[in-house]
């Protein structure tokens, strides 16, 4: 019994290290990037730093461009997540509940936008764009997050639409309900959880997106992510620092949002080819 006590002592003590060590590297540097940005004098070997300052919080939000790359950032996001959604949940709902030939390979593909390093499918992209007059314009930006975006839509939802027990759909046909009433008050609410998810990600997604923007968008759009490159390739960390924090907020936020919709189980159950 003693041998199972100091077993067990032992066990949670080795646990409780790889906790530690987690939390060190995964808030370690998010930590140390919220310190740098109100620093106005830090250096080595300071804990913390010497003088705390506002000044490049307000340099920052002072730049015109920098103002305006957010709030292209967040239009372009929000545009690439509507269209998402238009185009994406029909085919999610045909998936998960039509039968059709070559149906888990048609629902494999979408994966393949993350399978290939990105910057080569966005060259190939950027020839036929260019072909096509899409090159530089808006449009050809929200495309680009699009391809980004698809496996999102399509996997997630799908999995919602499969997880609803036919039974509940049927019950509802049998007292009358049209089947579009069926989709309407029976179906899409069960499965907003994991379409509001999904919808998320590829906000998230699209927001943080910066090599295809940089391709097809460059020289008039400029968003926060290709900025930021230029905000740290060009002024103190500080600077990059508040540009970072800018950047990473809304991801937390919607992340802690997206937290209470969906499980770790649900959610990798979106991306489960059955």
């Amino acid at each position: 019994m003693r041998w199972y006590f100091k077993s067990l002592g032992r066990r949670k003590t080795l646990e409780f290290a790889f906790l530690l060590l987690f939390v060190f590297f995964f808030i370690g540097p998010m930590l140390n990037l919220l310190l740098l940005a109100f620093s106005g004098k830090w250096q080595y070997p300071a804990v913390l730093p010497q003088v705390w300052s506002l000044e490049w919080w307000h340099f920052v939000l002072s730049q015109d461009e920098v103002l305006s790359s957010i709030g292209l950032s967040f239009l372009i996001a929000t545009v690439v997540t509507l269209i998402s959604i238009i185009v994406c949940i029909p085919a999610a709902y045909a998936f998960a509940r039509i039968q059709f030939p070559l149906s888990r390979w048609f629902l494999f593909s979408f994966l393949l936008t993350q399978a290939f390093p990105k910057m080569g499918l966005y060259v190939a992209i950027a020839v036929l764009f260019y072909k096509v007059g899409l090159m530089n314009t808006f449009f050809g930006i929200v495309l680009i997050h699009i391809v980004n975006t698809l496996m999102f839509m399509t996997w997630i939802p799908t999995s919602a639409f499969r997880s609803i027990n036919k039974a509940q759909e049927e019950s509802a046909r049998d007292a009358g309900a049209s089947p579009l009433q069926v989709f309407w008050h029976i179906t899409l609410p069960m499965a907003m959880p994991g379409i509001l998810v999904a919808s998320i990600f590829t906000f998230l997604n699209s927001l943080d997106e910066a090599q295809g923007t940089m391709l097809i968008g460059i020289p008039d759009y400029k968003t926060m992510p290709i900025i930021m490159y230029s905000i740290i390739s060009d002024y103190p960390s500080t600077a990059g620092a508040v540009f970072s924090i800018i950047l990473t907020l809304p991801t937390v936020v919607l992340l802690l949002v997206a937290k209470r919709f969906v499980n770790a189980d649900v959610l990798s159950g979106g991306f489960q080819i059955k």
